[in-house]
């Protein structure tokens, strides 16, 4: 038990997220590192915003581009330059169920207000220079940074610090032999975040590999809140990927080369919305990953739109399964002490159904790829008087945790 432990406690550290941008004081540039720095923008910025056939403003701010969809980034990998392109999965998981009498709401992408994109293309939100120049680096733009991973002692442990690292977590997981995906229903928030290098997300976790060999495996997708990245506090459907523990693979969204899309009414990046109200209405949408046993693609699906896919060939793990599924809410801070950022919706989870925020209708899909409830779920929570979680499984919401907290109150250090 104490070994299965902690490579759970492994797993949640090899999870975390992008370093703060501007965290720690920049050395003077000069004038001539300006403009090659403005150089490697502008060359990045040509491979991101693909020629568009339309485009179409959101009232949020953002601009989407309808790019053919053979001229995607993804097309831009070298072990995908001769891909042919995966319409639809060849197979279904089977044994799907919503069994909830409990009624929340469908929600939807606010640059729908004013416009779809047209058949046979995709929808990309428009990358533009502050977004780079916000970064750390341009190379490290849109990609997590593995410097960043706190003291993997501190996770489970209360009398070690983890302050310095600004890293939280409130998840469950689960091992599963051979696994080929999982689905679950996430309740939408729109958290509140101390500071523009905050953020606040709630995902899952589909991982192969390990963090220590720097072969870690992980597919991830969820909703997360993160001005420095987006530039406002909306949540906002994203995805990530990698295949070396975040050494040099993988990346936020469409940022690098690697997943194919194929829908031409999601953007990856785009704001959700409704967002759920404390004793109020309750916004949710269903996010379902398994891997297609006919071609071996990872499969990526939101509510009943197919959203596109990671190709199995730039994974090594998770060309062939996963190990371990996770769910749950993470929040980063570069705040020195601890930090006020909601998680989920702010309230722990002892509060319930429509005050906490919650991942419900969890399961995984095994290796004949059937849906089936996980077992041996365990919570993992760092410090649970900041942000914890609770799990559980009733009628009503199937297999589900209860998660998040305020961080920053009377009783958290």
């Amino acid at each position: 038990m104490a070994a299965t432990r902690a490579c759970l406690v492994v797993l949640v550290v090899a999870l975390t997220f992008v370093c703060f941008d501007g965290r720690a004081a920049a050395a003077p540039a000069t004038a001539g590192s300006l403009a090659q720095r403005r150089q490697e923008v502008q060359s990045l910025l040509r491979r991101l915003n693909k020629p568009a056939l339309a485009t179409i403003q959101s009232p949020d701010g953002d601009v989407i581009d309808c790019v053919h969809i053979s001229k995607q980034p993804a097309f831009d990998h070298p072990l995908l330059k001769n891909h042919t392109i995966q319409m639809r999965p060849s197979y279904h998981p089977g044994g799907m169920y919503h069994n909830s009498n409990i009624s929340t709401l469908p929600i939807t992408q606010t640059w729908h207000q004013n416009g779809k994109c047209p058949k046979n293309t995709i929808p990309i939100r428009r990358t533009n220079e502050d977004d780079v120049l916000r970064a750390s680096s341009v190379d490290r733009y849109g990609k997590k940074r593995p410097g960043s991973i706190p003291n993997i002692s501190s996770i489970n442990d209360p009398d070690t610090s983890n302050i310095s690292s600004g890293h939280q977590y409130a998840i469950a997981s689960s091992n599963v032999d051979k696994c080929h995906g999982t689905k679950a229903t996430f309740n939408l928030w729109q958290p509140t975040i101390g500071n523009a290098n905050d953020f606040s997300l709630t995902q899952l976790w589909i991982v192969g590999g390990s963090y220590e060999g720097n072969d870690l495996n992980t597919i991830e997708a969820g909703w997360q809140v993160y001005p420095n990245f987006y530039k406002d506090n909306n949540p906002r459907l994203f995805i990530y990927w990698t295949r070396d523990a975040y050494k040099s693979t993988g990346c936020y969204n469409l940022k690098c080369s690697g997943f194919v899309q194929t829908n031409n009414q999601i953007a990856i990046g785009g704001t959700l919305s409704p967002v759920s109200t404390y004793d109020g209405a309750q916004y949710d949408f269903d996010i379902l990953v398994w891997k297609d046993p006919k071609e071996g693609n990872w499969w990526l699906q939101m509510g009943s739109d197919y959203v596109g896919y990671w190709p199995s060939s730039i994974f090594t793990y998770l060309a062939d399964s996963a190990s371990t599924i996770q769910w749950g809410g993470e929040i980063a801070s570069s705040d020195l002490g601890q930090t006020s950022t909601d998680m989920g919706s702010g309230h722990f989870p002892e509060e319930g159904f429509g005050k906490a925020s919650h991942v419900k209708n969890i399961q995984v899909v095994d290796s004949s790829n059937i849906l089936k409830p996980p077992s041996d779920v365990t919570t993992i929570a760092g410090q649970r008087s900041c942000y914890n979680v609770h799990n559980g499984i009733s009628d009503s919401l199937g297999t589900y945790i209860f998660y998040g907290g305020p961080g920053k109150n009377s009783n958290c250090p």
